[in-house]
């Protein structure tokens, strides 16, 4: 049989698409890319946005469209957040966030039943679902889900309710899935969660311990965090990051707003002060380091005041990529209950940090002109730095390799770099 398995959203549905792929290829179905030829299709949907919520519906009618025949299983945050509206759509298997690595078992009950399974759970108290990847499509970058859930509950943010409380994949295993992974190939590993750095809250271990463990493997070369609170960057971090080359030169590092006042109102847990304290921190350690963040543009009751101030402490800091999103209000969320900012504003607001990401990508960029990087080859004729730099090479290299190259341009955001 044929399976077809879409994602939509952040590097852990990525991580937990590939977990259903491998599952289903060991159990003897054929993995394709196009949903018109498959006898099985997953939708692992987004819920962050509304947008995402709207792509995950017409996903999820187009596949059935597509395909009348097929079974459809939708799993994911959407799922979570909308079952029942999503109810009225032909699903054969709709689940949340959990038993995502028993679908295939899911597929076998519903062919031997012929009716639609339903599945959710409370996960505030749900345990952490141990899932192993041996292989990602990529050869070079693997991702491994060691921590899932947030107990922050930022006030814009659905996503606690939607994952639950905050656990960890127990640190032995952990351990063992990255070992396999760099054993079979992969040089760079990325460490990812919803909350990554609270990874091993409540345990005798923590995210410093794993990296240390992990690092003793000779294969592994890199070690890359998809993205930690500033919070969570703490003195044991700071030590282990002066000592350990494999940890990589790019921190993501959400800053969600320029402003202390809507900071505050978005329940985060810094000042602008604080944070900037700890990225000169970062810098002082590595001073070629990549910073880059995510922001909330036109939260509740943001004024033009605050978008200025928000500009000019981004600006300051220096971020080399500011990933920005116009807020969508979430149903049951603090944030949803305030005044709201017009989406002409919110707009006009996008617009100046994108020009203004672009201005900072490249000034960062322009830094390394001259000077000579390493960069891991992903698809021949370009790869990454440990900064997090894509670089275009002049000449065609072997993919999982590493080479040196001296940075000769820089376009716009694009990087060009000769092999030596």
């Amino acid at each position: 049989m044929k399976a077809c398995v879409l994602t939509l959203g952040c590097k852990v549905n990525a991580y937990e698409s590939e977990l259903i792929k491998e599952s289903l290829k060991s159990n003897g179905y054929d993995i394709i890319d196009q949903e018109r030829d498959a006898d099985v299709i997953i939708i692992n949907t987004c819920t962050v946005t509304n947008q995402a919520d709207s792509k995950s519906r017409k996903m999820i009618r187009h596949a059935r469209r597509e395909n009348e025949d097929a079974i459809i299983v939708v799993c994911g945050c959407s799922a979570e957040n909308h079952k029942e509206a999503l109810m009225d759509l032909d699903i054969d298997i709709l689940i949340g966030n959990k038993d995502k690595s028993k679908i295939v078992t899911l597929i076998d009950m519903y062919k031997s039943s012929g009716e639609k399974l339903v599945k959710f759970y409370d996960l505030r108290n749900a345990e952490f679902e141990d899932m192993q990847i041996d292989n990602f499509a990529n050869k070079t970058r693997g991702f491994v889900k060691i921590q899932d859930g947030c107990n922050n509950f930022c006030a814009y943010c659905i996503i606690p309710f939607m994952r639950g409380g905050i656990r960890s994949k127990d640190i032995d295993i952990a351990e063992k899935e990255i070992n396999c992974l760099a054993d079979n190939g992969y040089q760079e590993i990325v460490l990812t969660g919803i909350h990554t750095g609270s990874y091993g809250a409540g345990e005798d271990y923590d995210l410093v311990d794993l990296i240390r463990r992990v690092s003793k493997n000779d294969n592994l070369k890199r070690i890359r965090i998809s993205s930690i609170e500033i919070t969570e960057l703490d003195d044991k971090f700071m030590e282990e990051l002066k000592v350990n080359e494999k940890i990589s030169s790019h921190m993501h590092v959400p800053i969600q707003s320029g402003s202390n006042e809507i900071l505050k109102k978005m329940n985060r847990k810094y000042n602008i002060d604080e944070y900037r304290a700890v990225i000169d921190k970062l810098r002082s350690i590595r001073p070629d380091i990549n910073i880059t963040t995510d922001l909330i543009v036109g939260f509740p009751e943001e004024s033009d005041d605050n978008h200025l101030e928000t500009l000019n402490n981004l600006r300051n800091i220096g971020f080399s990529k500011i990933h920005t999103f116009p807020y969508s209000m979430r149903s049951g969320t603090k944030a949803s209950i305030m005044k709201q900012v017009n989406d002409t504003v919110k707009n006009k607001r996008v617009h100046e940090v994108l020009e203004l990401s672009d201005k900072l990508e490249n000034n960062y960029y322009k830094n390394f002109i001259g000077k000579k990087l390493t960069v891991l080859v992903e698809d021949g004729t370009s790869g990454f730095t440990s900064n997090y730099i894509k670089v275009k090479l002049n000449k065609e290299c072997k993919n999982n390799t590493f080479v040196e190259c001296l940075i000769t341009s820089v376009d716009g955001i694009s990087v060009n770099g000769d092999v030596l």
